[in-house]
């Protein structure tokens, strides 16, 4: 609501805050008043041009991201720099994320690390360490992966979802977009609702792909870690998986797409039938806080294409 200020009438023509009359001072209660109601307007003015002017409606626009191979200083890193860069990994990123409607460009890139596997958000930038696409290469020469998918669709769907999880973290920043609860759980559901928007082919070979990155985890039917794993603002590497194939499971009505998961054990049964309410829940947040701001019919242009290629990427010679 805005402040409204009865500033009364002035005398001898003379007008101006604080006005008075060279016969009528002002009593000492309202002078007071007036010099804290001063105070007050010099501060909200102050604190408005130190954080400038508001994005206006016209620079809340589609086509936002804007992607970089940063080059890579370890020569390690050469024939994987060239792999992505030949997949084209970034532009296909580019084409998901362009419906949102962001006031400001965003940059998503990948770039050298200095030997750390990470990723992460920072205003104007999402960063993908080189480290850590290795690292998923390397963890899939330690095992086989999830329902008999391929190297390439583990890859491409964990390197789809470290980057759908930062951008989440983006647009609840750039949009304002309010988070109850732990906002690295929030940016893990934003991916999966991602993901699960492509028909059920690709969102198959996505999502299990991305829970892939959990599978050497799963191991063992018990799980022996100091207290203090369960202090970190992730949530433990199981609970992410679990999360994340129960919001697969729940997206399909027909219990067909991703019935796999319950028949195979690795989605139990007393999870799987709160499957179907926790998606719903999902979807009714992201229609109410985030869809408004996407443009739908970008968006259909996107999700009708072929995002996974028949020709995934080959394997990384070691």
């Amino acid at each position: 609501m805005p402040l409204r200020v009865d500033w009364g009438s002035t005398t001898s023509g003379v007008s101006g805050l604080g006005a008075t009359s060279a016969t009528c001072p002002l009593p000492a209660a309202r002078l007071y008043f007036l010099k804290r109601l001063i105070s007050l307007l010099l501060a909200v003015l102050f604190c408005r041009g130190a954080m400038g002017v508001a994005a206006t409606a016209d620079e809340v626009r589609p086509h936002r991201i804007q992607i970089e191979y940063v080059a890579y200083s370890n020569p390690a890193h050469q024939q994987l720099y060239d792999l992505l860069k030949q997949q084209k990994a970034l532009e296909r990123l580019q084409g998901i994320f362009n419906p949102f409607r962001l006031p400001v460009d965003l940059t998503l890139r990948t770039i050298g690390c200095n030997g750390v596997a990470n990723a992460w958000y920072m205003p104007g930038v999402v960063s993908v360490c080189y480290e850590y696409v290795s690292e998923i290469f390397e963890n899939l020469s330690r095992g086989s992966t999830l329902l008999g998918i391929t190297s390439a669709e583990a890859v491409i769907g964990q390197v789809f979802y470290v980057f759908a999880h930062e951008m989440g973290h983006a647009v609840y920043d750039l949009l304002h977009v309010a988070v109850l609860g732990p906002e690295e759980d929030a940016a893990d559901y934003f991916a999966a609702y991602l993901m699960l928007q492509l028909d059920h082919d690709q969102s198959h070979r996505l999502i299990i792909g991305a829970a892939n990155a959990y599978n050497r985890y799963l191991r063992s039917p018990t799980v022996t870690v100091p207290l203090a794993a369960f202090s970190g603002v992730h949530s433990p590497p199981a609970q992410r998986f679990f999360n994340l194939v129960c919001l697969a499971f729940g997206s399909d009505a027909s219990g067909t797409a991703f019935g796999d998961l319950v028949e195979q054990g690795y989605l139990p049964p007393d999870r799987a039938r709160r499957c179907q309410g926790e998606f719903a829940k999902l979807s009714f947040a992201f229609r109410e806080l985030i869809l408004p701001h996407i443009d739908k019919a970008l968006a259909r242009q996107v999700l009708d294409g072929p995002w996974l290629r028949e020709d995934p990427i080959k394997e990384r010679k070691n």
